[in-house]
């Protein structure tokens, strides 16, 4: 994986497979940005990524937490202007479990707007 001191941002990094993510890219070298709606699974994923790095001194990887939550279009413009400003332009992992999370019925039908806007939307 050719990733090493690369900005990744990995959306969805909360908790499950998104902090799998997170966790992997950063053995791999990379400036991680995690970003989850979760403040609290987003740290916590930061701070796992901290402890795993401070065990390899020659890992020179990073991470820091954004809140973010995708189907906000505006936020997300906002989060990646803030990333690019700090860390620099960077690749998007974008790992979203709204659907997962509450079933494709009841997404669809409690809430379908914030289903599509959270699968997509081009600038």
């Amino acid at each position: 994986m050719r990733v090493k001191d690369k900005v990744v941002i990995i959306t969805g990094a909360g908790g499950g497979i998104g902090r799998e993510t997170a966790i992997l890219f950063a053995k791999h070298g990379a400036k991680v940005v995690v970003t989850d709606v979760d403040e609290k699974g987003g740290k916590e994923t930061v701070d796992e990524i901290v402890k795993i790095l401070a065990e390899d001194p020659d890992n020179k990887g990073d991470a820091f937490f954004a809140k973010l939550d995708t189907s906000n279009r505006e936020q997300t413009i906002q989060v990646a202007k803030e990333v690019i400003e700090k860390v620099g332009k960077g690749v998007l992992v974008s790992k979203k479990e709204i659907i997962k999370k509450h079933g494709y019925k009841n997404s669809i039908a409690k809430n379908p707007k914030k289903v599509t806007d959270t699968q997509s939307y081009k600038e």
